[in-house]
């Protein structure tokens, strides 16, 4: 390596702490192969975590364009070098892969590599990936290989982390899906409970009124009218439980067209002017989108079905390099410090929940009959 002993600390410990701040798998796995790329200068990295199939359920790469990964084409599968890094668990470095007995080439589209420095990704005696380097940025000694010992004892401190990321983001995605699952069943108990109690009572109602409509035409009215009232609480009803579902939309758009999306419909909605700005906000970890989007989703119930306001106004921008959402009212506000009322004082822990698991922060300006902002500061990627 060409760095000394303080600038070679200094990239070693910016690639370690890069790899902690993440949380989702598919991050952990970009921030693996660029530090990597980057720590040791090659020009070409990638990281698979393998399936039970002879495949990799993951394969990410740093170095090729996305129409040069396009024209590659499908995930490679387990063979080669790479099934001997899976398979016998040990480090291969070579100063040209393609003279290897083990190499059996590449396609058409996929670019030209010759020194090659690969090792497995352990936790204990489990292979769970393998990284590996090509194509040194350095003069190539003669008859030998660009990578180093030295850069073999780097790549095994930076997936010794890696491994530890990648257990912990597993970890935490498991947590997720087990906390969405207790989350739906929540749902459902409540969709339960609240919606088809009240559609019970419409249906009953509506029953009432109709038995009455010849006899006692005013009485008949009168349960109508109830009809329209019980009609009207079960869609508020639905569209609090609905709130709380992640859209399969911010997984495959992103957080801007997901919330641009939804605040179209809910202008359609409703009476009040629901409008949307973003200006400079790219994608972020997924955990801190679905925290945006949460917080927004709130903020805008609470705005519609409480304030009274005739405009919501939501933006998301950039504050160096943070994230901000402000979501703002014309209504009649509150006192958030003495507010009592229990739909709104629980979104408002809900929403503050939202912001910390994030390492973001929340606050709340608003006051009786000033309308309401709320904003949510969250780190950026």
């Amino acid at each position: 390596m060409s760095q000394g002993p303080r600038s070679g600390l200094a990239a070693v410990s910016a690639a370690l702490l890069a790899m902690s701040r993440h949380l989702e798998v598919r991050d952990v796995l970009k921030t693996i192969v660029a530090s990597a790329r980057e720590l040791l200068g090659a020009q070409y990295a990638a990281l698979g975590v393998p399936d039970d199939h002879g495949g990799f359920a993951q394969f990410v790469v740093d170095g090729v364009s996305d129409a040069q990964w396009k024209a590659i084409g499908p995930l490679p599968r387990q063979h080669g070098i790479l099934a001997a890094m899976l398979q016998e668990a040990k480090v291969e470095r070579l100063a040209d892969v393609r003279e290897d007995p083990r190499f059996e080439g590449w396609p058409s589209a996929h670019p030209d590599m010759s020194d090659f420095l690969g090792l497995p990704i352990r936790d204990g005696d489990e292979v769970i990936g393998a990284l590996f380097l090509a194509n040194k940025n350095c003069p190539k000694p003669q008859g030998g290989c660009g990578f180093t010992e030295e850069d073999e004892e780097l790549l095994a401190i930076l997936a010794q982390h890696a491994a530890i990321a990648l257990t912990n983001a597993r970890l935490y995605e498991r947590s997720r899906e087990l906390t969405i699952a207790e989350e739906r069943s929540r749902l459902a108990h409540e969709l339960h409970d609240a919606v088809s109690q009240k559609l019970f009572s419409l249906r009953l109602t509506a029953q009432a009124a109709a038995a009455l409509v010849d006899r006692d035409p005013s009485r008949a009215k009168g349960e109508m009218q109830q009809v329209a009232a019980l009609a009207a609480e079960a869609v508020d009803e639905l569209r609090a439980a609905v709130v709380e579902l992640r859209p399969a939309a911010l997984d495959e758009d992103g957080l801007v067209a997901t919330l641009r999306t939804q605040i179209q419909v809910l202008d359609r909605a409703h009476t009040a002017r629901v409008t949307f700005e973003s200006h400079g906000v790219r994608a972020l970890p997924a955990a801190h989108e679905e925290a945006l989007l949460r917080v927004a989703q709130e903020a805008l119930h609470n705005a519609l079905r409480h304030s009274g306001a005739e405009h919501v106004d939501v933006t998301l921008t950039r504050r160096g390099t943070a994230a901000v959402l402000r979501v703002t009212d014309d209504g009649g506000g509150f006192d958030p410090h003495t507010t009592r009322r229990a739909g709104r004082h629980l979104g408002l822990v809900s929403m503050r929940d939202r912001a910390s698991g994030v390492g973001g922060v929340l606050t709340v300006e608003s006051a009786p009959g000033k309308g309401t902002t709320i904003e949510m500061e969250v780190p950026g990627g």
